[in-house]
């Protein structure tokens, strides 16, 4: 392969958000969308919940629209939020009419309709699902319709270093025109150069011990934005699930919140019921809250999970509407429809992010951000359940649209030099790079979990400000392999988050203090937004 391709647009990430824009642009430009793993690795695939949409006669778009900023505890932007909201049906129309499989159910005059089920922060049924692994029929089914496209290229096991800008290359003004890519296969660096470039990277999940997220899931398109000069905001609201199932011998395996929207409820291993005690709305309370009421009762009673029971609804019934669920637990000697299911929250998605509008445009020209690894203003303080894929598809549409309306003013290209690795040896010690994976994940649970203090954050930031010292230089003096290049993003996001964290002294939505355990709606009703510069 050659070390330098061009295309029109480079997509870096491959799951609902970069594979829906390569389909919107597939047919008018030249695109490339490259995976670090397995095109079909990452969040998406993993996703069991749905896609939150306004699809029944008796909900409306200002409902679902109420239930987001309730659930983003004053920080959604109302804008936002109405604008993706409202195109929820017209997504839904155009993944069925790909051929994503999602649920039905018979209808009173014979047919069939799409079934609705409801999930926490949701005030009424709206959340369209392929029984329990409706990312998986989303992400394969656009996969296949991709491929089946032709027009796109796909670059598995291809992971980014970092993005290519003029202003880096001594030029103004200052734009995005490509990447360094390593093949990971080939041992070899590319340099893929494109106008436009799309950060599709998702989240964050890796920083923590104990995540929901796949392994690809190490914040590399947020660390690559911020180091070519863009703005983040919002990285303390870290979105713990609460129900991931806990087994010494599993990794850990999300259990979809529609669980507790089907009638399951969480006890202790006593079998006493304990979300009264928390919240009116009981396990369909907002995921935060919910996170924080097992993670008190957890260390209340020195417990290591608790229990989340479905089995006394009919078993047909959980095995139709939970077939993943059901079978991953009997893998683990546990059948769901006569036993509790041990559980413990776990980091699960990113409020926060890249700084874009809704169509994913980046303060960088040429530089666009869709996804988790976006800050558009629609989640504020936390995710309500399923709206993570709705923003997935609906930024990824805007993205298409507006990047076809720039295609007349796309600039030339300039040269970019080929990597550098005249410099550099192999690394004589890989144990560095695993220690401070291991050192930098346990500390980042310890103290900038689900329950913070100034002190734990504190602590952090001295840490990671050691770490990134020691990665830096590592990172300076060896070649680059695809270890080191996560851990370099790891560190640069685990210092956004704990900066971010420390400037807010409030308690709200994803994070809380002890040290400031009210809402402070005076002096932090609003984003908590970081720029180059801010720190060194």
């Amino acid at each position: 392969m050659p070390q330098q391709r061009d295309f029109d647009v480079l997509i870096i990430g491959s799951g609902a958000a970069g594979l829906s824009l390569a389909l919107h642009l597939g047919a008018h430009l030249r695109v490339c969308v490259i995976a670090k793993d397995e095109i079909t690795e990452g969040a998406t695939l993993y996703a069991q919940g749905g896609v939150s949409a306004v699809m029944d006669a008796g909900d409306s778009v200002e409902s679902h629209v109420e239930d987001t900023l309730r659930a983003g505890a004053g920080l959604c932007h109302r804008d936002v939020v109405e604008a993706i909201v409202r195109h929820g049906r017209e997504q839904i129309d155009w993944l069925i009419g790909h051929g994503v499989p999602f649920t039905t159910m018979d209808t009173a005059d014979g047919g069939q309709a799409i079934h609705l089920t409801r999930e926490g922060g949701h005030s009424r049924r709206r959340v369209v699902h392929a029984a329990d692994a409706t990312g998986r029929a989303i992400e394969t089914t656009l996969l296949e319709q991709v491929r089946a496209h032709g027009g796109v290229t796909l670059l598995e096991h291809h992971i980014a270093i970092d993005l290519i800008t003029t202003g880096k290359l001594g030029g103004t003004p200052d734009r995005c025109v490509g990447a360094y890519v390593l093949d990971k296969r080939a041992g070899q660096i590319l340099t893929l150069r494109a106008p436009w470039c799309v950060l599709a990277t998702g989240g964050v999940g890796k920083v923590y011990l104990y995540t929901s997220n796949p392994d690809v899931a190490t914040g590399d398109g947020i660390a690559m934005a911020w180091r070519a000069g863009c703005a983040v905001a919002n990285m303390e609201f870290v979105q713990f699930h609460p129900t991931c199932l806990y087994h010494p011998q599993a990794k850990t395996f999300l259990l979809t919140e529609a669980l507790r929207g089907e009638g399951g409820y969480l006890c202790l291993p006593n079998g006493e019921r304990f979300m009264h005690r928390f919240d009116e709305r009981l396990e369909l309370a907002p995921r935060d809250i919910v996170a924080r009421a097992i993670d008190y009762e957890m260390k209340r009673l020195g417990s290591d999970f608790v229990y989340l029971d479905i089995s006394h609804k009919p078993a047909d019934f959980i095995r139709e509407h939970f077939p993943t669920v059901h079978q991953k637990c009997l893998e683990y000697g546990i059948d769901i429809t006569r036993q509790p299911i041990p559980v413990v929250p776990a980091a699960h998605y990113l409020c926060g992010g890249v700084v874009t509008d809704v169509a994913g445009r980046t303060s960088l020209p040429g530089l666009y951000a869709i996804g988790e690894v976006a800050c558009t203003g629609l989640h504020g303080a936390n995710r309500m359940a399923s709206n993570s894929l709705l923003e997935c598809l609906v930024t990824a549409s805007a993205a298409a649209t507006a990047i076809l309306e720039e295609r007349s003013q796309a600039p030339a290209l300039p040269a970019i030099p080929a990597w550098d690795e005249s410099q550099v040896t192999d690394a004589d010690e890989e144990v560095v790079v695993s220690h401070n994976w291991d050192e930098l994940r346990r500390f980042m649970w310890d103290y900038v979990g689900i329950v913070r203090t100034t002190k734990r954050l504190e602590r952090a930031r001295r840490r990671v400000h050691l770490l990134r010292g020691e990665i830096s230089e590592f990172y300076a003096n060896f070649r680059v392999t695809s270890d080191l290049i996560e851990l370099r993003n790891l560190v640069q996001v685990a210092e956004l988050i704990i900066r971010s964290a420390l400037k807010r002294k409030e308690s709200r939505g994803l994070h809380y203090t002890l040290d400031y355990p009210e809402r402070d709606d005076t002096n932090y009703a609003r984003d908590t937004i970081l720029r180059a510069g801010d720190f060194s």
